[in-house]
This record gives structure tokens, sequence and C-alpha cells, in this order.
């Protein structure tokens, strides 16, 4: 890749897709580049970071909605939310220690990788959810708008749902307007002891039914021994006004007392903890190395526990259920033997999986998505060819030859 553009304004990036495009030379689209290792390697040219597009445009707390450039780094957004006492819904993960990266992820990476964190499993959805608005720059190197302050979509397409979850492969995002929430008074975290992994989605999934707010729902199937917890243990979080949270957390143990012996973790405990759920950092195992594999499975949370069996039968798999026991991370060897056990795994179960972070040589020689059903396919292809029909935009990051 010859050198990486960093321009500093929307006109910027419209020159350099419309520069790709008279070349026939692709771009490697990508924020902070900390989520190059993601899926397959782009074959690219040219890289383009939209690093250079900083600062938030518009922030209305009382009508609680906030737009920001897309190279704007996740910490500086929160510090501003924070003092107005507010929050980003979708509790973007930051995974600078899976991929090994100091960098922070940007607004624009979060959206377009549509990564959203343990608070997935309330009523708040994806990140591509709270998108009112985006502005992005498509293949054709025309600078498009919907949503947001301009209530149309130019295009007749919901650009907010295809573009947040496309990976840069349909257009460079370049702003992003988006609904926030309040922050919690206050947080802590029930940790429920269980013989297995049956017993701690059932726990999970106690907590959930029950009208007291759960909005974490994990599983530690070794536990955490620097917080006393050992063995399988299931987590649920529950977030409120603080003088609520005795009130609330004692009528949920005595949901969860038949499941096993409870444990309260309140404070920088249970913070602490619920980062390194959100982060996928207690699959590392105490190191950063990247030359293992992780995966990302979803799948109905009843077959989470099964699957994770499956896969500890196939290699020395280490894991982490979140979202109820439905989202399964799963840290092993790189090898295709062991991408092929997760495949089958997860189509067993009657879910999908992600190559999420490998080896360039794995990720380029393996299906990093499950192959869509030809008639989505198709879809897929049309949508592409009216966004991006030269292709120049992070050409192969999902699928080869796409």
């Amino acid at each position: 890749m010859n050198g990486v553009m960093v321009p500093a304004d929307e006109a910027g990036v419209v020159e350099a897709v419309r520069q790709a495009v008279a070349d026939h030379a692709p771009l490697a689209v990508e924020g902070n580049g900390t989520k190059r290792g993601m899926l397959r390697p782009v074959q690219a040219a040219r890289g383009l970071s939209t690093s250079g597009l900083r600062g938030i445009t518009l922030y209305k707390p009382a009508e609680m909605v906030l737009a920001a450039r897309a190279g704007t780094p996740i910490p500086e957004i929160e510090a501003a939310l924070a003092e107005h006492g507010q929050m980003l819904i979708g509790e973007p993960p930051d995974f600078s220690a899976l991929f090994g990266t100091s960098l922070p992820a940007t607004l624009g990476g979060i959206v377009a990788t549509n990564l959203t964190g343990p608070r997935r499993i309330a009523s708040s959805g994806a990140v591509r959810d709270q998108v009112l608005g985006v502005r992005a720059v498509t293949g054709h190197a025309e600078l498009v708008r919907s949503g947001g302050r301009v209530h149309k979509d130019v295009t007749g397409l919901d650009l907010r749902k295809l573009l947040a979850g496309s990976h840069g492969t349909l257009g460079v995002l370049t702003e992003i307007t988006l609904k926030v929430l309040p922050r919690p008074g206050g947080a802590l975290t029930l940790a429920v002891a269980v013989e297995t992994l049956e017993q701690a989605v059932a726990a999970l999934s106690a907590g959930l039914g029950s009208p007291f707010g759960v909005s974490g729902a994990a599983v530690l199937p070794d536990g955490e021994p620097a917080l006393g917890l050992h063995g399988p243990t299931a987590l649920l979080r529950l977030e409120d006004v603080a003088e609520f949270l005795p009130h609330r957390s004692a009528a949920l143990r005595g949901v969860l007392a038949g499941f096993g012996g409870v444990t309260l973790l309140e404070g920088e405990a249970s913070g602490m903890l619920w980062r390194a759920v959100r982060d996928a950092r207690l699959l590392l195992g105490g190191t950063a190395g990247t030359e293992e594999a992780v995966w990302r499975l979803s799948v109905r949370p009843k077959a989470g526990p099964g699957v994770a069996a499956a896969l500890r039968a196939a290699f020395q798999a280490r894991l982490l259920l979140d979202w109820g026991g439905g989202l399964v991370w799963v840290a092993g060897p790189a090898t295709a033997a062991a991408h092929e056990a997760v495949v089958w795994a997860a189509q067993a179960a009657g879910g999908t999986f992600t190559l999420f972070r490998a080896p360039d040589s794995l990720r380029a020689s393996v299906a990093v998505l499950p192959e869509e059903p030809a008639p989505l396919a198709a879809i897929g292809a049309r949508v592409k060819a009216a966004m991006d029909p030269g292709g120049v935009l992070n050409p192969g990051r999902m699928r080869a030859g796409g």
C-alpha cells in the first residue's frame, strides 16, 4: 500500500475517492486503524483514513442528540457527554488490547462495524439503531446525506442502516448524528456461582425476565479469580439512580437465589469487570498477543452452552458469553481446523460466526463470515453496484472478490 491519505475535510475525502476511481486504485478505508485486523485483509493500492475529520459538530443535551465527524475518538465524545451526565447508548467496545494497538476507536469505525457492548440486550438495541443521520462519500465520489437534520434519504435507500455494519465497503462515513441517553447514577453486579453453563444461562434468563431492568448479562465459564469468582459465574448488571439500587439488587438476589451463591460487586470492581467483558479482554489470558484467533458467534442464548461444549471438545478454547448467552466469544489456535470447528458449531446451533481476529494468512484463506443465501447475496451485489460500482472501497474486506 502506497501510503495513507488523511484528508482534513469532506472535500478532501471526495477528492481522494474521485482520484481512486479515475486511477482504478482501490482504497483501504479506516479511521485510526484499530480494527485493521478484523475480517479479511484489504488489498488496496492506497489507504484513506478519516482520522483527520475530528470534532463534535452538534450537541444538544436537552434533546439528547449529538453529531460528530467520523474521525472523532470515542473517548473525546464520552468525555463531552459525561460533562452533562449523558452517555453513548451502544456502550461501544474498545478492542485496542485485542488488536494490540494503543490508538482509540473512532466514531466512524464503531458505526461502520456496528459494534455494540453488553447493553445490547437492553431495549436500546444495536449501534445502528441509535444513528439518526449520516454524511458519507460513496464510490461515485459523491457526498450524500441521510436522516439527521435533512430528514430525507437522497437515494431512496436507508443509508443509515446500510452504512452501519458495512465495514467501509459502501461509503466513507464523514459525520454521524446519534441519540444519547442520561448516564445512570450508579451500577452494581450480581455474580452467581453456578455448576454448569446451562445453569448460568438459566440464571441470566431469569434475571432478564424479571422487572428489575438488567442491563448486562454475561457468563464467565472459568470465573475471574482476581475478583474472587471461581468456576462458572453468571453476571447480571443493574444500573439506576444510586438510591434505588439496594432495593432492586435485593429483589433480584431473591430471583437468583435458587441458582447458586450470589456475590455483590460494586463501584470500580463492577465497572472494571464489565469493561473487560465489553472489550473481550478476558479472552487474552493475560497477554495481548495476536497470533491466536478470536471468533464471535451469535446464537440463541439457550444454544450458547452447547456451542461452548462443542468448541472445547474441538480445541483448547477460551470462552466468554455475553448478551444473555447468545454472544459467544472464542479464542484458540489460528488454524484452519479450529476455524472449521467454529463454523460447524455455529451452523449446528443455527447461528452465525465472525472471524474477528487472526493472522493475515488465515483471514485471507477462509470465509470470515457465513455465506449469504443466493437471494440476499444478489441484493447485496446490487446495493454494492449502486453505491460503489468501481469496487474501490475496501474490496474483499467482508468476502473474497467483494
